[in-house]
């Protein structure tokens, strides 16, 4: 294949494209007959096609006949109870269309007989490339039986044998990389002087809580500040536990100069229990948030977060999706995708004592 894609003056990729008949992607007639003709002048020859394998390649498009006519299967848990599956809705939709196919959205709303009925009638379209399978929270998760040969890519949740090593991973999986997003909120109130910092946390049984404090701590650890049980609050990701944690912490003797929240919303409530008491963000206590949900930019005053990047994920599953259907030998993996930190206007160094 790269010699061919040499040859043709294309990419390694275009070529598995071509070879595998995708004819749902973006690809000029000209390249197609291009490396078609010196994949023929080359002698290769693309193995057979095991019997089993469940989804057929897209139809040739007709000339003019428009965007491919590759479907993807998004199918997801719950899409109603928080923005953030409707970001990476957005990003899959995106990266399909630019790939020439388009993205079906089902939401299951934990109900095996929908999540049976789905893919009992998207399985047998022939127009059917591949499958998004994704949760609302970060989790384990076991493949639906019907799903086996079938290309799909895990989107915010694992396989349930996390333990496997990469090079035997049977599925590819992307996930937010939690532990590092923690330490680097965490980093940034210790780089800002802060050395006492409270955390108030989502509910402890969650991949992300877990993987949030873990951060927290290794960030802790890595500026050789002790970590105080004490300064840790549990937290239910809304406002109100935002602001009672928040009383707690203060209430401490020395209390905070700095909390980093979970979550934007329990943020929120941090700032509104702040002020009453009387306390100012960021001269007396600087506010960390996570997620830089729409209502970040919108606090008095605006708040630092650190972005949860959904709409990356859902762009990075389609694109690893649409080139395993390419070529069905790639490796899979277990990809972290890395949010940034949205510097605003809660975070200062801490007043003299």
């Amino acid at each position: 294949m790269t010699d061919v894609a040499t040859q043709a003056g294309v990419s390694q990729s275009t070529v598995s494209l071509v070879l595998n008949g995708m004819t749902g992607t973006q690809l000029a007639e000209e390249t197609r007959a291009r490396v078609a003709r010196v994949a023929a002048e080359l002698g290769y020859q693309l193995p057979e096609r095991k019997p089993e394998r469940r989804v057929a390649a897209a139809r040739r498009v007709p000339a003019g006949a428009g965007a491919g006519t590759g479907l993807i299967l998004y199918l997801v848990d719950e899409v109603s109870t928080s923005p953030h599956a409707a970001l990476s809705i957005d990003g899959a939709k995106d990266e399909a269309w630019r790939q020439g196919a388009l993205v079906c959205v089902f939401a299951t709303r934990s109900s095996s007989a929908v999540e049976a009925a789905v893919l009992a009638t998207m399985l047998a379209n022939p127009q059917l490339l591949g499958v998004v399978y994704s949760t609302i929270f970060t989790r384990a998760v076991t493949l639906p039986a019907p799903l086996a040969g079938v290309p799909t890519v895990l989107l915010n949740c694992h396989p349930v044998d996390e333990g496997t090593p990469p090079a035997a991973l049977s599925i590819s999986s992307v996930e937010p990389s939690e532990v590092t997003g923690g330490q680097v909120a965490t980093e940034c109130l210790i780089d800002a002087g802060h050395r006492r910092i409270g955390f108030i946390n989502g509910e402890p049984w969650m991949d992300a809580a877990h993987d949030r404090l873990l951060g927290y701590r290794r960030a802790l650890a890595s500026a050789d500040i002790a970590f105080d049980r004490k300064l840790v609050r549990e937290g239910d990701w809304h406002v109100a536990s935002g602001h009672e944690c928040t009383l707690l912490l203060m209430r401490q003797e020395p209390p905070p100069t700095a909390i980093f929240c979970a979550n934007d919303l329990m943020a929120v409530g941090c700032l509104e229990a702040l002020h009453e008491l009387g306390l100012r963000v960021p001269q007396d206590v600087s506010v960390m948030g996570y997620d830089d949900q729409e209502i970040a930019r919108h606090t008095k005053p605006a708040l630092s977060t650190l972005v949860l990047p959904d709409y990356e994920m859902g762009r990075l599953a389609v694109e690893m999706l649409l080139a395993e259907v390419a070529d069905p030998a790639r490796r899979k993996r277990r990809h972290k995708v890395e949010g940034s930190l949205v510097a605003r206007a809660t975070v200062a160094p801490p007043k003299p004592r």
